[in-house]
């Protein structure tokens, strides 16, 4: 029988290496197994140096540089910090010195940790990628509404109220577009942080498209260019309106924006639940970008177009919270077509 304490360090997320104060490896996760490539077996009973030589960047051996033994008897914690095995892959690896007795005793084991290097320099990549974009995308209407509003401050008499209705209307449109932003922001962090909250009352699905269709509308889209077709018998639909309605808009938004034609929406009863398609009639998705169109800013080939590219990503999540499934795939008609679909039925208040 496998130990109770094997089984628990198996499930840790990250990898663990346990090791005797000479350095000599007393244990390894299947974690560090699959991190390193270095099999428990081979591992265990061996010199750390021997079997994970972890160097720095300016090729220093960290196992040295540690020295368990010497140092300050008061000191039990390494840092973590990016190291490298001859393989190239690289790692984050921290350090805990036992020590026994606890409070200045000598060191009796040091546990490491390990962390994906590769995983990290995505995050990173991916908040820098953030923190690009919302600076390029802030900087253009920040600098519109400053500038009309400045000039409108300095020379308010000068202009005609024509020109000044223009001007406040390009700065109304510019906070819109900030506030638009700022929005999809907080949603990302609440999907990544498992935050979101879905307030569930009776949604009449269809009655929802009509309303972004007559708002596209309202904005100057042709009204032939939208066809609404709908089941006569759909179940009753216990949704959050307001993301219901979030995501019916980036969806018909995305089709306006990237296809061409007719936007078709379909509406239909599935075994489960609800399925709901965005249809256009544009050039469509390559079926290996597929899986690329749900990310963080993702915009194919398409960035002269505008947007953030968060638009998708937050739909997905918004879709998911409300425990269904979203897919693109080609339309009948050519084109993109966008499916998403939510289960029905009445939710537990208990």
């Amino acid at each position: 029988m496998v130990p109770a304490c094997s089984i628990a360090v198996d499930d840790l997320p990250d990898g663990l290496i346990v090791t005797d104060r000479f350095g000599r490896v007393l244990a390894v996760n299947r974690a560090a197994v699959r991190l390193t490539g270095v099999p428990a077996a081979r591992a265990v009973g061996k010199d750390i140096d021997e079997v994970f030589p972890f160097r720095d960047h300016d090729g220093r051996e960290w196992w040295k540089a540690l020295d368990p033994q010497g140092g300050l008897r008061t000191r039990t914690r390494v840092p973590e910090r990016p190291l490298h095995l001859p393989g190239g892959q690289e790692l984050h690896v921290a350090a805990r010195l036992v020590r026994e007795p606890a409070r200045g005793g000598d060191v009796a084991r040091v546990t490491i940790t390990l962390r994906d290097g590769g995983a990290r320099a995505r995050l990173e990549r991916s908040r820098a990628d953030l923190v690009s974009t919302v600076a390029h995308e802030l900087r253009s209407p920040l600098t519109s509404v400053k500038g009309f509003t400045a000039t409108l401050l300095a020379k308010w008499t000068r202009f005609t109220d024509e020109q000044k209705r223009v001007m406040l209307e390009t700065v109304n449109n510019d906070a819109d577009r900030v506030t638009r932003l700022i929005t999809e922001l907080l949603d990302v962090s609440r999907i990544e942080s498992g935050r979101l909250e879905v307030r569930r009352q009776v949604v009449d699905v269809p009655a929802r498209a009509r309303r972004v269709v007559a708002g596209r509308v309202a904005a100057g889209e042709p009204e032939d260019r939208f066809r609404l077709v709908v089941d006569d018998d759909l179940p009753e639909m216990w949704l959050d309106q307001d993301k219901i309605d979030q995501i019916l808009g980036n969806l018909v938004e995305n089709a306006v924006r990237h296809g061409r034609g007719t936007v078709t929406i379909v509406i239909e009863s599935v075994g489960w639940g609800v399925a709901v398609s965005v249809r256009d009639q544009g050039e469509g998705i390559e079926p290996e970008l597929a899986p690329r169109v749900f990310r963080q800013f993702w915009r194919g080939n398409s960035r002269r177009r505008g947007g953030t590219g968060l638009g998708l990503f937050i739909v997905k999540g918004l879709v998911e919270a409300h425990g269904g499934t979203i897919t693109v795939q080609r339309a009948p008609e050519g084109g993109a077509e966008f499916r998403f679909t939510v289960p029905t039925g009445t939710p537990d208040f208990a």
